[in-house]
């Protein structure tokens, strides 16, 4: 889980990688959830909520701009 600190030190073009990055694992995560299940769907929800605290810090740095 990414705390909001770290996340608050990011550079904007380090946001931007981040949140690629992030999607592309929610992605894989959901595909092997489909094909095989996971163990602990808890991972699913944790990366969904990665991905919204790294949006929202973009979205907060972009309205303050």
């Amino acid at each position: 889980m990414i705390e909001m600190t770290e996340i608050r030190q990011l550079s904007d073009t380090d946001l931007t990688e981040r949140i690629v990055a992030e999607r592309e694992a929610l992605a894989k995560l959901r595909f092997n959830h489909t094909v095989a299940g996971l163990e602990t769907t808890t991972a699913l929800k944790n990366q969904k909520r990665n991905v919204a605290r790294l949006l929202t810090e973009l979205n907060a740095r972009n309205k303050n701009s």
